[in-house]
């Protein structure tokens, strides 16, 4: 049980218990790492590559995709879209993390299409190490064991009507007490409420479904995030952000308990919102499409958006969800301007920063005391964590990137349309 909830907790103190207990660091079993908030505990890794050097191997990809590997052990996984423009098809895919090679393949369906950067393979895989979990943008569910065997399998659209997304369906679902948490947050192409389900991880049948309502317009009620896990003196929750606001909801019944709006204050009918919420000591943070991004105090019950409003910033990110020490929190904006502020005054220690130009999707994570993140040409700017910036390299690689990058026992695993790259020489702890 103890490995099962690691999977999904947000907390670096719950991980750092998880470790002594055997459960390994290394493993990247989500999009956001071990414990679910872009953060590693890993040491020595690298920090200067390039598309042949300090390369481990490299695997040739069919097309691109937002979703992050995943790592378990000797095995990753990977959401696939088979190539856009030629077959419309999605699969999953197992890799030898020892050579590159493929291990397995399944089919997730059809249905593939392009919506502006990002395809129907966007959500990431999720494991517990011994079943693996895997969505895609039309909706299909599927379980696996790491053997490649199909254990039960979802539609959600069947089920529950389409997605009204205006750019696709993209999130990725939450793990956590032997059940999967899947948002559907919608409103552009459709009048069906949004809402949330739980179902259970074992066999996928649904617990219960609760709807999210929002007075959010036109667009402004789509919503591509991961939920996020807050747990709080004893009570955890399940975090949305989307339709002009953020949410607490009751892992056991799916119950709203506070919301807290902020998050489009001019009403604006097209502030979809993009960046997953991010937790840290007693706050919650969320953004929209860069204006606002907002910091909200956690305790409170029912609406909390002035009760409980820490501090708000101009300056915040419209794609790439932030990442935070634990002091600071750093928010890379869609043009590669940096900003990190106090985490709980909301004070600018140090931005406008300019990371090397482009088009920022994928999100920072923090390692070794530095800042990972990539732009959609393939560079990833490493720079010192802390309240001075120093920039510590530039590596450039083959190909666009929108995916996250992954770490595992001491390598990085980095996604472009053109080649999955493992960066470094495996350290086994």
């Amino acid at each position: 049980m103890r490995r099962y909830i690691i999977t999904a907790l947000a907390l670096i103190a719950v991980v750092s218990s998880a470790i002594l207990s055997g459960v390994q660091a290394e493993n990247w079993p989500n999009w956001r790492g071990p414990s679910s908030n872009g953060t590693s505990n890993e040491k020595n890794l690298p920090v200067k590559w390039s598309d042949a050097e300090n390369v481990s191997w490299k695997l040739a990809m069919p097309d691109r995709s937002g979703s992050t590997p995943i790592i378990w052990g000797n095995t990753i996984f990977l959401n696939v879209a088979e190539g856009t423009t030629t077959t419309g098809a999605l699969s999953f895919w197992a890799i030898d993390r020892v050579n590159g090679k493929v291990l397995w393949k399944r089919p997730m369906g059809m249905g593939d299409e392009r919506r502006r950067k990002q395809n129907m393979s966007s959500p990431s895989p999720i494991t517990d190490g011994r079943m693996v979990w895997v969505m895609t943008g039309t909706g299909i569910l599927k379980a696996f064991d790491f053997n490649g065997k199909e254990l039960w399998m979802r539609d959600i659209q069947k089920d529950y009507g389409p997605f009204g997304l205006n750019h696709g369906y993209a999130s990725t679902p939450l793990l956590y007490d032997n059940a999967l948490f899947v948002p559907v947050l919608h409103g552009m192409k459709t009048d069906d409420p949004s809402f949330l389900l739980r179902l259970d991880a074992r066999t996928g049948k649904t617990i219960w479904r609760v709807e999210r309502p929002t007075p959010a317009q036109m667009e402004s009620p789509d919503s591509y995030i991961t939920p996020t896990l807050l747990r709080e003196r004893g009570k955890d929750q399940i975090i949305l952000s989307g339709g002009d606001c953020i949410t607490g909801h009751e892992p056991a019944t799916g119950k709203e308990l506070w919301r807290a709006y902020g998050l489009n204050p001019q009403n604006i009918q097209f502030n979809r919102i993009v960046n997953s919420p991010v937790i840290g000591d007693g706050m919650v943070f969320a953004g929209s499409r860069g204006n606002p991004y907002i910091a909200v105090r956690t305790g409170g019950q029912g609406d909390v958006s002035k009760s409980h409003l820490a501090w708000t910033t101009p300056n915040g990110p419209d794609v790439a969800t932030p990442v935070t020490d634990g002091k600071h929190i750093y928010l890379v904006r869609e043009n590669g301007a940096l900003f990190v502020h106090d985490m709980k005054s909301g004070d600018v220690i140090y931005g406008p920063q300019r990371l090397k130009p482009g088009t920022y999707s994928a999100s920072p994570i923090l390692a070794d005391g530095k800042i990972y993140v990539t732009n959609e040409d393939g560079v990833t700017s490493v720079f010192k964590a802390g309240p001075k910036f120093e920039l510590l390299a530039e590596n450039q690689v083959e190909g666009y990137c929108l995916s996250t990058i992954a770490i595992s026992d001491g390598q990085l695993f980095l996604r472009t349309d053109k080649y999955l790259y493992c960066i470094g020489q495996r350290v086994k702890k």
